[in-house]
């Protein structure tokens, strides 16, 4: 079994797209291990790590609003924040915002250029100041603050 022609659609047999599979599973045997954000040297992590990425352009408007920044990361036209693990719970992060859990750069060649680090031992910045700058400059209403609906 192989590949079956109808007309001008193409169809492929399950032998066929198995083998496929297969086929890319040899080629690359080895996917390349995901860019993770890292702590710099000399502070930790006791609440685990996340990231949240914001578009430069918002990401200086947010800088203005926030009493305290945490690590900031800069690659690709995206600055990177680091926030306590699970930062996520009971918000939804406005787009164009991303979050990524265990601080993971998504389609990165390379680690992200560090650029802002604050004093201290903790590298977060604290999340629900950095979500209210981000709703501020995005025109986005909390998610605390939005009617409920009836049904």
């Amino acid at each position: 079994m192989g590949v079956v022609t109808t007309g001008t659609l193409r169809t492929m047999q399950l032998d066929s797209l198995t083998g496929l599979a297969r086929r890319r599973r040899i080629r690359d045997p080895h996917p390349p291990a995901p860019v993770r954000l890292t702590v710099p040297d000399g502070m930790t992590a006791p609440l685990g790590c996340d990231a949240v990425a914001v578009p430069e352009s918002f990401a200086r408007a947010m800088t203005r609003r926030l009493p305290r920044m945490g690590c900031v990361y800069a690659a690709e036209g995206h600055w990177w924040w680091l926030v306590p693990s699970d930062s996520d719970v009971a918000l939804e992060w406005p787009a164009p915002a991303r979050y990524t859990a265990g601080a993971v750069v998504p389609d990165a060649a390379r680690v992200p250029d560090l650029i802002h680090c604050p004093e201290g031992a903790v590298p977060y910045t604290p999340p629900i100041p950095l979500y209210l700058a981000l709703c501020r400059v995005t025109g986005t209403t909390p998610v605390w603050s939005r009617s409920v609906g009836t049904s």
